[in-house]
């Protein structure tokens, strides 16, 4: 103990004595450690401890394969529900069904959402309430109506109640009835998103079908779960097809966190891969300022072993400065996690991580921390120490001065490690670089409607209200023309699905008289006839249906021009009929208007816009009268010509008149802030500013590791440029043996990085497939490292070249 901590204190004192030196290491360090915990902190929560429930691992969503290989949603009903308990693979399942709620307390109702949970929902999902109780058996008895009690959510307790502790026992109103809170939920506690969580009364209605959460039985994989499902979930769609579509259901379970999986996994993957190639490159940097400063010490060296000092002695004296420079920086990278944190989070897509994700600096990511410092310590310090640790003590000892002329090992030692610093920083140059223009792509692509000045005000339906067809398209269109009035409001329209670029809901469809062996699908989308004046989607040929053909739900539809061009000859759609036999009538939850089944004679063609995401190419879509097709959920677009945000208010007070008890959705946003919100967009904006940041950082410190290898190949032939210059070298030819003596290992480490950037390429791609993979990136970069590499070597070389033959033949 002793003996280490006099090697500490003499670290210490040897790093104090070189403070820049020690800045330089501490800041390499410290920026590729922090940049790797701050990542590490949002992959281990999202990836690896994303849930708080109980055996998260055997809990699955069931899902039904369709031909195209997309999967479907589908409900079961109470009987079902009963059924599926029964199954041998199945531990354990609960029922879930969601509502918009309100409370009341300002001048218009707060939009509340509401999940209630069958009895053993939370006793199912195993996570103990912050205070009081969770739901029990006990609240719902079968064949009764369920206490009026209610769990709230822990945000909404923080917002609505002000986090008070007494809050249990007292009683709120929801949508007018009284509940008495018996619990609040855990932070992490988020399933559905909820608000408030109330029993579920599990109906014997056909008509209505629900969420079904399912725990597999230990060792259950989800091939087996699939097959032995299958035959209960055919039997299922045979009882209520409603629910069901057409065609051969095949059932597949996916886990809990697949879904997010898929979405934000790759981009994970690839920022960590990133941080981790920038803390390699920060290694690389502190091991060159080890081995340059390490010439220095040679003779110190080899007098403590002169004098008895043992190799292993030596080793551990060396390795302990490196550990204390690896802690240090990760004492600062922690600080820098910390602080970037939040940042990284703010940016995630906001829908494609789970929210029950803790992504915070926990005790896995500190132990995360710990190790990539004393890793990192041992990485960059060992090698320095092995080459340190055998001084040749008869030449030093002869040699009356503390520098040396460098050994060939030593050079190719340095440049091997400025070739893998290069290399690497080439690769992350170009991943940066194809990342943002892969955004760029994204954010500048033509998305055939105008969102400026335009806000999407959705109007959640009560269950229970407006249950048949007739009231419910005059309480749409009151809502419709109500809104409409509001001052400073241009117009308004109802995009029930419509809103873009993200829209409408697929479907098959059949062209009447005209059969295909194909299967033919498109995006269906129920608006009013303002629909596409508001959002400046300008009519190719025919036209819109009017209001009064919407007032009575006429079956007229208007198509866009990918869906004519697709399936007519020569575009030619109108006056043609198209037929959707999959969209069947679920009263009160979906109401059709009368003669659906008819079809929908095409009356106009309207130009493309997105409606598929910004990244993906146009889907045929077909747009009818929203009356066609009314259901628990609909959306009012306002166009000002203010920001119409600020309309808002005045627009929920509107809607508010027409029903006391009717409140507006809760999340409501502008369209260019629809755009902003779509997966593509935010994924691409966040790996564009973090890869490129990365890439900036990465770059720098190649740049300082360069610079220093010449700084310390000038100081080290200081003696044999003196000479030169006195025999009469000119300042270019001095200028030339610096850069040459960088060249083969600029060279072969870009050429590394250029076959590396392309073997990854496939591998980018999948990680990232909005990037870029233009040539020219790959060029640029190239172009922009040889750049940096040339600038960092010159101040060295200038150096070199300015040098007094005098002074430099008497440098020693």
């Amino acid at each position: 103990m002793r003996t280490i901590l006099q090697d500490l204190r003499y670290a210490f004192r040897q790093l104090v004595k070189l403070p820049g030196f020690t800045l330089t290491a501490v800041g390499s360090l410290a920026l590729g450690i922090g940049a790797t915990t701050a990542v590490f902190s949002v992959v281990y929560a999202i990836l690896m401890d994303p849930y708080p429930y109980k055996a998260p691992d055997r809990m699955v969503h069931m899902r039904l394969m369709m031909p195209d290989g997309n999967l479907r949603y589908f409900g079961v009903t109470g009987s079902q529900w009963r059924e599926l308990r029964k199954s041998p693979v199945v531990e354990d399942t609960f029922l879930e069904d969601d509502w918009n709620l309100t409370v009341t307390g300002s001048d218009v109702p707060e939009d509340v959402q509401g999940v209630y949970l069958s009895a053993n929902g939370f006793d199912f999902l195993g996570v103990p309430a912050l205070l009081g109780r969770g739901l029990q058996p006990s609240d719902a008895t079968d064949g009764q109506d369920p206490l009026p009690v209610a769990v709230l959510g822990y945000k909404f307790w923080r917002r609505h109640f002000h986090a008070d502790p007494t809050v249990i026992g007292k009683t709120m109103q929801l949508v007018r009835k009284n509940y008495t809170i018996v619990g609040v939920a855990a932070p992490r506690f988020t399933w559905g998103d909820g608000d408030v969580y109330l029993p579920l009364k599990i109906t014997q209605d056909q008509a209505r079908s629900y969420y079904a959460g399912v725990r597999l039985k230990p060792g259950i994989s989800h091939a087996q779960a699939d097959a032995a499902l299958q035959p209960l979930i055919s039997a299922f769609a045979s009882e209520t097809p409603t629910h069901f579509p057409h065609e051969a259901l095949r059932t597949h379970v996916v886990g809990l966190n697949e879904d997010f999986l898929k979405q934000l996994g790759g981009t994970l993957y690839l920022l960590f891969g990133s941080v981790a190639l920038l803390l390699l490159i920060g290694c690389g940097n502190v091991s060159i300022l080890l081995l340059a400063r390490a010439t220095g010490r040679q003779h110190e060296f080899a007098l403590r072993s002169a004098i008895g000092a043992s190799r292993p002695r030596i080793i551990r004296q060396l390795l302990t400065e490196a550990l204390l420079l690896s802690l240090t920086g990760a004492g600062v990278g922690l600080v820098l996690a910390y602080k970037s944190l939040h940042v990284i989070v703010a940016n995630l897509p906001e829908y494609s991580f789970p929210h029950e994700a803790s992504i915070q600096i926990n005790l896995p990511v500190l132990i995360f921390c710990v190790v990539a410092a004393v890793a990192t310590g041992v990485l960059f310090g060992l090698w320095p120490a092995l080459q340190l640790s055998r001084p040749e003590v008869s030449q030093m000892m002869q040699s009356n001065t503390r520098k040396t002329t460098p050994d060939v090992k030593g050079r190719k030692i340095h440049g091997a490690l400025i070739g893998a610093q290069i290399a690497l920083t080439l690769l992350m140059l170009a991943g940066a670089g194809a990342a943002i223009e892969g955004f760029l792509h994204v954010a500048h692509r033509p998305l055939g409607y105008d969102p400026h000045n335009v806000m999407s005000v959705g109007i959640p339906i009560h269950d229970g209200t407006y249950k048949t067809w007739p009231e419910r398209a005059a309480y749409f269109e009151k809502l419709y023309s109500t809104a409409g009035s509001v001052p400073g409001a241009t117009m308004t329209a109802i995009s029930s699905n419509a809103t873009p670029p993200s829209n409408g809901f697929q479907t098959k469809f059949e062209i009447v008289g005209n059969p295909s062996s194909e299967e033919q699908s498109l995006r269906v989308n129920l608006v009013s006839s303002t629909y596409f004046p508001i959002l400046r989607i300008p009519l190719v040929r025919g036209r819109i249906w009017d209001d009064s053909e919407s007032h009575r739900g006429a079956r007229l539809a208007v198509v866009n021009q990918t869906l004519a061009h697709q399936y007519f000859p020569k575009g030619d759609a109108v006056g043609h009929t198209i037929r959707l036999p999959e969209v069947k009538e679920q009263p009160p939850f979906l109401l059709l208007a009368p003669g659906y089944q008819d079809g929908l004679l095409i009356v106009g063609i309207v130009a493309d816009k997105l409606d598929d995401g910004l990244a993906k190419p146009v889907l045929p879509e077909v747009f009818v009268p929203y009356t066609f097709a009314m259901g628990m959920y609909t959306q009012i677009l306002v166009r000002s010509e203010v920001p119409p945000l600020s309309l808002l208010h005045a627009v929920q007070l509107k809607v508010n008149s027409v029903d006391h008890d009717q409140q507006t959705n809760g999340d409501v946003r502008d369209l260019e802030h629809w755009i902003t919100r779509e997966p593509e967009w935010a994924r691409g904006q966040l790996v564009s500013w973090l890869f490129g940041s990365f890439a900036g950082l990465a770059l720098a410190l190649a740049a300082v590791g360069l610079y220093s290898v010449v700084s310390y190949t000038v100081v080290q032939r200081t003696n044999e440029f003196g000479i030169r210059i006195a025999l009469g070298a000119q300042r270019g030819h001095v200028l030339s043996i610096v850069f040459h003596s960088m060249l083969l290992s600029v060279g072969s480490g870009i050429l590394a990085g250029l076959a590396l950037t392309l073997a990854l390429n496939r591998v980018l791609a999948s990680w990232d497939a909005e990037s870029s993979r233009d040539p020219l990136l790959l060029l640029a970069a190239t172009v922009v490292l040889a750049g940096t590499a040339v600038f960092a070597c010159l101040l060295p070389a200038q150096r070199a070249a300015g040098l007094d033959p005098m002074k430099a033949i008497r440098y020693e």
